[in-house]
């Protein structure tokens, strides 16, 4: 007799009945209150409730082979039964896990395959999602937490910025995804939302030959312990206006992307390109839309990871490093970037009472500088004798001063420092 084996093609978690399954039986049949095995995670449930959708739920006693219908389970989340996961009867099998993943064995201790496709999903966008008032931080975890449970895509955890306060880095699946979390947190829960810079993640391989993954440049290791640096990119298809063509192959260019491929249907062109997925992630699509007034449409996947010299680059705000500030940079880039953010960083940061540096830097290497200048008191307004010396006194004082004020001074910044790099010219 052939194992039971059923294709999970959607879930969804209701809030009276808990996570909900959309399946195909392939082999076996599945009947009511039966105990049920997720084979990609190793969770064990039970079919609470099975049915057919005529379109309305219609109850059944079971789904056999070659049936479409739906499982009620109690399962709490939807990572649980991944859209593309294998439901199995879970009587006579064993889940094993290890560093691997997880393993099905049968009785005899074979394992037991899968339906073939499923890939587990994972995030490659981050953002970091904070509150405006640190008092809505505990709506905003239990938000995403309650969104999480019927996306099974969203990860996330905790983060806390010494400007924004708590907040929680979430990963997505791409800047679509990101949209309509944020969408929803603002619409549905009501939530004033500061979203820092997107980016994506990045393989770092160690002078020992070992591999790790980091979300963001203030987790990149040592340069001196590092061999190399992977970034990912992605495979893009672009369908336009064929008059369209010159704008956007440039705009391909400045993102360090490759032209691939240039077809025509009718008046229409398809444009296949490769570029780095860090360079898409801020304002490509809105650049795009420009170029092409409004008539281009875009779509992508992740291609793999490719070794490319790639470097930190570190803001500094009266010399002290704003780890939450620092991005990942191609070298040729970096230089721009530097010079574009500290422009913009020096609009925001409002002037102090003292002289404020806004430096970009590589390592110890300063790439570039703007400088916000101080407030100044006219001091010898109240002298009205024209005493040069008298007056110099007073300049000399106000200028200890002001020295003494940026040794010590402590600089505001506000959260529109952290917006303005999602805007890059």
């Amino acid at each position: 007799m052939k194992m039971t084996r059923a294709l999970i093609f959607d879930s969804y978690f209701d809030d009276y009945r808990g996570v909900v399954l959309y399946v195909r039986i392939f082999e076996g049949e599945i009947a009511k209150n039966a105990e049920i095995l997720m084979m990609a995670v190793g969770v064990k449930g039970l079919a609470l409730e099975v049915g057919v959708l005529t379109p309305k739920m219609t109850l059944r006693e079971k789904l056999a082979a070659g049936e479409i219908g739906y499982i009620v389970t109690n399962l709490k989340t939807t990572r649980e039964a991944k859209v593309g996961d294998t439901v199995a009867l879970a009587k006579g099998l064993t889940v094993k896990r290890d560093d691997d993943g997880v393993e099905i064995l049968d009785a005899d201790g074979v394992k037991v395959k899968a339906l073939p496709g499923y890939k587990n999903v994972l995030p490659f966008v981050y953002a970091g999602f904070f509150p405006v008032s640190n008092d809505q931080y505990k709506d905003l975890k239990e938000a995403i937490e309650k969104l999480s449970l019927s996306d099974s895509a969203l990860r996330f955890e905790p983060e806390n910025s010494p400007v924004l306060g708590f907040g929680l880095r979430i990963g997505f699946l791409g800047l679509l995804h990101m949209d309509i979390i944020r969408e929803r947190l603002e619409r549905e829960f009501g939530l004033d939302l500061i979203v820092t810079n997107p980016s994506t993640n990045y393989e770092v391989v160690m002078n020992n030959g070992e591999v790790i993954e980091i979300r963001s440049a203030a987790d990149l290791p040592d340069p001196s312990e590092i061999r190399e640096i992977r970034e990912p990119w992605v495979k893009g298809e672009i369908i336009l206006p064929k008059s369209m063509i010159g704008n956007v192959l440039e705009l391909i260019n400045r993102k360090r992307g490759h032209q691939k491929n240039l077809s025509y249907i009718e008046d229409r062109a398809i444009i296949d390109f490769e570029a780095p997925m860090a360079n898409l992630l801020t304002d490509f699509y809105d650049q795009l839309k420009s170029v092409t007034s409004g008539y281009a449409s875009f779509n992508y996947e992740l291609s793999g990871y490719r070794a490319e010299d790639l470097v930190r680059v570190d803001f500094l705000v009266a010399g002290n490093k704003m780890d939450a500030l620092s991005v990942m940079a191609h070298k040729s880039e970096a230089e721009g970037i530097g010079r574009e953010i500290t422009k913009k960083l020096k609009e925001v940061i409002p002037r102090q009472n003292f002289e404020v540096a806004l430096q970009a830097a590589i390592g110890a290497r300063i790439i570039a500088r703007e400088t916000i200048g101080a407030y100044r008191k006219d001091v010898t307004v109240k002298i009205h004798t024209g005493d040069r010396d008298r007056k110099a006194k007073l300049l000399e004082k106000q200028k200890r001063g002001k020295a003494r004020m940026k040794r010590f001074g402590k600089i505001d910044i506000p959260s529109e420092a952290f917006t303005v790099m999602l805007k890059r010219d």
